[in-house]
């Protein structure tokens, strides 16, 4: 028998850290080789993971193990965009011993129970839940497939398997006292536990949620009664589920629903949590909803040179390694794109999801301008897109497609396709911009720019998530003036590039050729001032701290 059908961590648990936590998200981004993972969410749930190993918390992560991951971005034969699923195999993942039960539309779905070993990647253990077993039949295995399946009904399955057979899994390890759901994907879980207390306040007592967007997009709503017959709510009859949630209409609210039924709740950002309490106070019945800014581990994302150059007060060493890493991001440009960057020049990244509200092409909102503004005898610019669009969302793929064929004019813009972590990692290392600049306040928290000041990247960004707790303009940063956001969006993007532009022409592109000096102050107390204070160590403390043990 696996020691990993019980509750289990490989070292003394810390005194501060005793209360147990399991922790419900629907992607990790843990290492290269787990193709578990979207974007955001994935990677600040995996430095959770790692930090809270760091720190020998009494914590666990329930996923599920995606048999094709989210996909793999791959390109036709003019270069432009195409989706490819795959299937994976992980011979490291261990099994636990642990398989459930739980009905998905009146049918019986087993669920077998991976782990995810401490050893392996530094993490604390992670159970990975699959319905793809010989016990199910073809359409019971295909629920845990694909990362947000675009199939309505498969991705309710989805949340049934996580926060319904999630809580069966926790269960069968011996319990545990607190339930934190990362994002609403696991909401049937609280159906689970009011099904076991019949009473909505031992529900509450035991369950906290982290909110992680404003957008539409992510706090799902669907009907109700599809949801019934889906077997959302388990053995909850709809009429309770109704009463508990206080949805009285055809759809439920994941997110509302999860605030009335937690004991306490967070936003991911100061800003982001004030952007939540406007969003959802007004509606009866929701709990508190505190601010705990997302942060990443350093430990896996800092360049240990670069570190060591820093705390060593060496700067020819910090600077010869920066190049370095130039030069190593630039060899992944070559091998994807046939074109040569050179380490010299001044080079910015915009690297992120593509989503609308991101504005991946803002730069080029005036092409003559950006043309001019990129040649200029002696200070040239290079620039880097990167970044994977939803799978089935047509026009963020097209805006991808669209810089791949604008690159194709110039030998000093490029466009590279695999946004995972291993190409994040180099982006980070071997940029000198981190370009962030979505429309505000619709990035609840954006923590790419965490890793990349990490690594001597300089963030230039909107006002927008992390970043006003961060950020001080010419100092650690270039910051962008907060405009006003009633305006139309086009009016918004108008003024938004403007002063894009403007610190572009005006401050950074002077700086890095005239003024090294200052430059290397700015690189420097960038990396001075992100840690600890934007490090998941703090961020897992602080959980511990503000939401476990209330």
């Amino acid at each position: 028998m696996s020691k990993y059908n019980t509750w289990y961590h490989p070292y003394p648990i810390n005194e501060a850290y005793t209360k147990r936590v399991a922790y419900f998200c629907m992607e990790y981004g843990i290492h290269q080789a787990l193709k578990n993972y979207s974007g955001g969410l994935g990677y600040l749930a995996g430095s959770h993971m790692r930090s809270a190993y760091e720190l020998r918390q009494n914590f666990i992560g329930i996923g599920v193990l995606w048999k094709f991951g989210y996909y793999d971005q791959v390109r036709n034969e003019d270069q432009t965009m195409r989706v490819l699923f795959q299937k994976r195999f992980y011979s490291y993942l261990e099994n636990s011993g642990i398989a459930v039960t739980v009905m998905v539309h009146n049918h019986p779905v087993v669920i077998k129970a991976l782990v995810l070993k401490p050893e392996i990647f530094g993490t604390v253990p992670i159970y990975f839940l699959t319905t793809d077993i010989p016990e199910n039949d073809h359409l019971a295995r295909t629920i845990t497939h694909k990362l947000y399946d675009s199939e309505l009904s498969a991705r309710i399955a989805q949340s049934i398997v996580l926060g319904l057979g999630g809580a069966k899994v926790v269960e069968a390890l011996g319990g545990t006292d607190v339930y934190h759901m990362n994002e609403g994907h696991a909401l049937p879980l609280a159906f689970h536990l009011f099904d076991k207390y019949r009473d909505v306040n031992e529900v509450k007592k035991r369950m906290v949620f982290t909110t992680h967007t404003p957008e539409k997009a992510g706090n799902e709503e669907h009907d109700i009664e599809h949801l019934d017959r889906m077997g959302f709510f388990g053995n909850v009859p709809l009429e309770i589920a109704r009463e508990i949630t206080g949805m009285r209409g055809h759809m439920l609210d994941y997110t509302l629903s999860a605030l009335r039924l937690s004991r306490v709740a967070n936003g991911v950002s100061q800003l982001h949590g004030e952007v939540s309490r406007n969003m959802w106070y007004d509606n009866p019945g929701v709990c508190e909803i505190k601010s705990i800014t997302n942060a990443q581990n350093p430990n896996y994302w800092t360049d240990p040179i670069l570190k060591q150059a820093l705390l060593e007060n060496e700067d020819e060493l910090l600077l010869q390694r920066k190049r370095e890493l130039k030069k190593e991001l630039f060899e992944e440009v070559a091998d994807q794109t046939g074109k040569l960057f050179d380490p010299d020049v001044l080079t910015i990244v915009w690297a992120r999801r593509f989503a609308g509200y991101k504005r991946a092409d803002l730069l080029l909102r005036d092409i003559p301008r950006f043309l001019e503004l990129i040649s200029r005898p002696g200070q040239r610019v290079q620039v880097i897109w990167a970044g994977k669009p939803y799978p089935f969302h047509h026009e963020a793929i097209e805006t991808w497609n669209k810089l791949v064929k604008f690159s194709y004019q110039r030998n000093d813009i490029a466009v590279l396709s695999g946004y995972e972590l291993d190409l994040s990692r180099k982006m980070k290392h071997g940029a000198d911009i981190w370009l962030n600049n979505p429309r505000r306040p619709r990035e609840a928290s954006g923590t790419s720019g965490m890793t990349a000041a990490m690594n001597g990247t300089i963030n230039l960004s909107i006002q927008d998530g992390w970043i006003p707790e961060f950020a001080r303009h010419g100092e650690n940063s270039f910051l962008l003036p907060v405009i006003d956001t009633t305006l139309s969006e086009d009016a918004q993007d108008k003024l938004d590039h403007g002063n894009l532009m403007h610190i572009l022409e005006t401050e950074i592109i002077p700086m890095y050729y005239n003024d090294k000096q200052r430059w290397l102050r700015i690189m420097k107390q960038s990396m001075l001032d992100i840690v600890p204070e934007f490090s998941a160590d703090r961020m897992a403390d602080q959980y511990y701290k503000e939401l476990y043990r209330l």
